[in-house]
C-alpha cells in the first residue's frame, strides 16, 4: 500500500475523531454565536423574542454610543483588563519564582493556591465582599493601623469600587497563573542555575537573565489567556457589587447582562455583548497564532 493511501485513510481517521466534537461545537457554540449576532442587528424585546425579528440594522449600536453609556463601559473594561492583565502576569511570575524549590512547605502553598483558584466565583465573591466592607478585616486592619480615620469605601465609591472588583479578579488568576509559570520554570536544566552560580550571578540576575527569558513562550500564551479572562469577567462584579455604585463598574460584559436581562432590550444587550466577543475573538486568534509558533520552534 503506498505512502499517500495511508496518508489519506489517516486523515480520513481524524476526521471521522473530530466529527463528534465538531457537531458539538457547532451546536453549543457557533448557532448561539449566530443568534446573538441576529439579535444585535434586530429589534428584540420581551415581546417580540419569540416571533419574528425585525432587522434593524445597526441602531441597537448606535444608540449606545450615543447614550454615552457603551463607551464608558468599554473604558472600564479596558482598564479592567489592564489591572487584572498586569496583577496576574507579576504576581504569578511572582509566585510561581517563589515556590519554584521542592519541598513540604512549597507543596502546601501550592495546594492553597489550587484551593483558591478552584472556588465557584460566588463563593470567592461573597467572602472579598465581606473581608472590604466597612466592618471588614481589612477595614479593621486599617483602622486598627490608623492608616484612615474612617474606613475604606472599597465598594461604595466609584473609583475604589472598579479597582477593588479589579483586584479581586486578579487575585483568582494568580494561582493559575502561577502553576503554569512554575511548571515553565521546573523545567529549566539545574546545570544552568549551578554555572550561574559559579560566574557570582545574583538571584536577581537569574530572574531576569534565566528564568524570565526561558519562560517567554509560556508569558505569552498566558498574557492571551489572562486577557480573555479579564474581558469576560462577569461573576465577581455580579455578586460584589452588582454593577454599582451607580454604573461604577458596568463593564462590557455586564452592561449587556443589565439591557438584555433586567431592561429585557435583548436586541441592545446582544449588540454590547458583540462588541465583548470581537475583542475574546481577536484574543482567541492571537493566542492561536501564539500556540502555532511555539510548536514550530
Amino acid at each position: 500500500m503506498s505512502s499517500s493511501v495511508q496518508d489519506r485513510r489517516l486523515r480520513r481517521s481524524r476526521l471521522l475523531f473530530l466529527l463528534p466534537a465538531g457537531c458539538f461545537l457547532a451546536v453549543l457554540g457557533v448557532y448561539p454565536l449566530v443568534q446573538l449576532f441576529r439579535m444585535a442587528f434586530s429589534k428584540v424585546t420581551a415581546g417580540t423574542l419569540n416571533k419574528t425579528w425585525v432587522f434593524a440594522g445597526l441602531s441597537n449600536f448606535q444608540s449606545g454610543f450615543a447614550t454615552d453609556v457603551t463607551q464608558q463601559a468599554l473604558l472600564r473594561t479596558l482598564f479592567f483588563v489592564v489591572i487584572v492583565t498586569a496583577l496576574g502576569m507579576l504576581l504569578g511570575l511572582a509566585a510561581a519564582i517563589a515556590l519554584r524549590t521542592r519541598g513540604q512547605w512549597s507543596a502546601i502553598l501550592l495546594a492553597v493556591m489550587v484551593f483558591v483558584w478552584a472556588l465557584p466565583p460566588v463563593v470567592n465573591g461573597s467572602v472579598w465582599k465581606f473581608l472590604l466592607g466597612d466592618h471588614g478585616l481589612v477595614n479593621a486592619v486599617v483602622l486598627g493601623l490608623h492608616l484612615s480615620p474612617t474606613p475604606l469605601p472599597f465598594l461604595y465609591d466609584q473609583y475604589w469600587a472598579l479597582a477593588s472588583v479589579a483586584f479581586v479578579n486578579s487575585f483568582a488568576v494568580i494561582p493559575f497563573n502561577a502553576l503554569v509559570f512554575r511548571a515553565a520554570l521546573m523545567n529549566i536544566p539545574p546545570d544552568v542555575f549551578e554555572a550561574a552560580q559559579l560566574d557570582g550571578a545574583s538571584r536577581w540576575q537569574e530572574v531576569r537573565y534565566i528564568m524570565t527569558p526561558m519562560v517567554r513562550p509560556t508569558s505569552l500564551v498566558l498574557l492571551v489567556l489572562t486577557l480573555v479572562y479579564g474581558f469576560r469577567s462577569f461573576d465577581f462584579i455580579y455578586v460584589m457589587t452588582y454593577g454599582g455604585p451607580g454604573t461604577a463598574t458596568n463593564t462590557l460584559p455586564f452592561l449587556g447582562y443589565l439591557q438584555a436581562f433586567v431592561r429585557y432590550d435583548y436586541g441592545k444587550g446582544a449588540s454590547t455583548s458583540v462588541l465583548t466577543i470581537i475583542g475574546v475573538i481577536v484574543l482567541a486568534v492571537v493566542y492561536a497564532r501564539s500556540i502555532r509558533r511555539e510548536e514550530t520552534e
